[in-house]
């Protein structure tokens, strides 16, 4: 069940939401302030927030604005709760993003039906239906946020290689599964090894995204590819597993083989000059994924497609070299082989195959 953040200092009426909720069968986490409340909901992103206006740090106002600013957050259902009738301060709620208001003493039933209602609407309308994860017009407000900051950033563009012939062979439900299992691992490894506030996106289909700083771009590749690797194993018929490969029939009916489906990911930074657009990153990070399939074993640069204007993107060139350019991407597959990569020391990310 979806894991639910309640916010309230008196520790009797936490206790009473916590027991309230979990006897529905949430999980549930509770913190006694707010700075406690804007950390955990950047870290964890919790489904839902119950959040008391009153708090003896920083108030509910102030909570609610800094989570609505933010695009890991910005679609987190707010209920406020608050022992303040005033009509004033309920408009203020309202204006600065809650999504309802309850006031104390509330009914059980209707707060129970009140944070239904909330996680019904937020899955149906701002998150992946297939992964929960956020997606279109928050990767963008994410990417933006980045955009607009001086401060160093990298995104990781990451894509399923050889997916279509694992549908075939196993089913679009096996399928997703294994794209769940994607998501899943990017959210677990950016918890662990990216900052709390680093943002993970689903773009559609096998697509996904990671926006995080350039210094955890190399952890988060290696983690993310040896857990895709390791986790990915138990979709395999063992036989497809022992050789290596997917054994189908085509339309015409001969026999077929496909690798096991892998993992590219494509990562630019900002750290040689500032991009100009979101365009020119959505370019750039195309051309980061496609590379990244191409290639297993030297540095690749951004370079746009040719039907992409220089008046629109700067024309970059792969190059085993180390170009001035805006972006230089991580390129990984993470096949069942021995293919496995390291760390060369240069002045960007590089991977080499390295046998285990």
């Amino acid at each position: 069940m979806s894991n639910i953040l309640v916010v309230e200092d008196e520790y009797v009426i936490a206790r009473l939401l916590k027991d309230m909720l979990q006897g529905e069968g949430y999980q549930v986490v509770t913190v006694l302030n707010g700075e406690d409340a804007v950390d955990f909901a950047l870290r964890e992103t919790p489904r839902l927030i119950i959040l008391d206006m009153l708090l003896p740090d920083i108030d509910g106002f102030e909570v609610v604005q800094r989570l609505r600013k933010h695009p890991k957050t910005m679609h987190i259902p707010i209920i406020a709760v608050s022992g303040c009738c005033d009509l004033h301060d309920k408009v203020k709620a309202f204006e600065l993003g809650v999504d309802d208001y309850v006031t104390k003493p509330f009914q059980i039933d209707e707060l129970i039906a009140r944070v239904r209602t909330q996680l019904r609407r937020v899955q149906q309308n701002f998150l992946s239906p297939l992964i929960g994860l956020p997606g279109g017009l928050q990767v963008e407000l994410a990417i933006n946020q980045k955009l607009n900051s001086p401060e160093p950033w990298s995104i990781l563009y990451l894509d399923l290689d050889n997916f279509k012939a694992f549908n075939d062979v196993y089913g679009f439900l096996t399928g997703n599964d294994i794209i769940r299992l994607v998501g899943r691992i990017c959210q677990r490894m950016v918890r662990i090894y990216g900052n709390p506030d680093d943002f993970v996106g689903h773009i559609g289909g096998d697509d996904f995204v990671i926006v995080t700083t350039p210094d955890r771009a190399h952890i988060l590749c290696e983690e993310i590819s040896a857990a895709f690797r390791k986790e990915s194993k138990v979709f395999y018929r063992p036989e497809d597993l022992q050789r290596g490969s997917i054994s189908g029939i085509d339309r015409k009916g001969r026999n077929y083989q496909f690798p096991l489906v892998s993992l590219s990911i494509g990562v630019v930074n900002n750290q040689m000059c500032q991009t100009r657009s979101m365009r020119e990153v959505s370019y750039l990070a195309a051309e980061a994924k496609y590379n990244a399939k191409q290639s297993t074993r030297s540095l690749v640069s951004a370079s746009p497609r040719r039907d992409v204007s220089d008046q629109d993107v700067p024309r970059y060139t792969s190059s085993p070299t180390l170009p001035p350019s805006l972006a230089q991407f991580v390129v990984g597959h993470t096949h069942h082989g021995p293919e496995l990569f390291r760390e060369v020391k240069t002045d960007a990310l590089q991977f080499e195959p390295q046998m285990y």
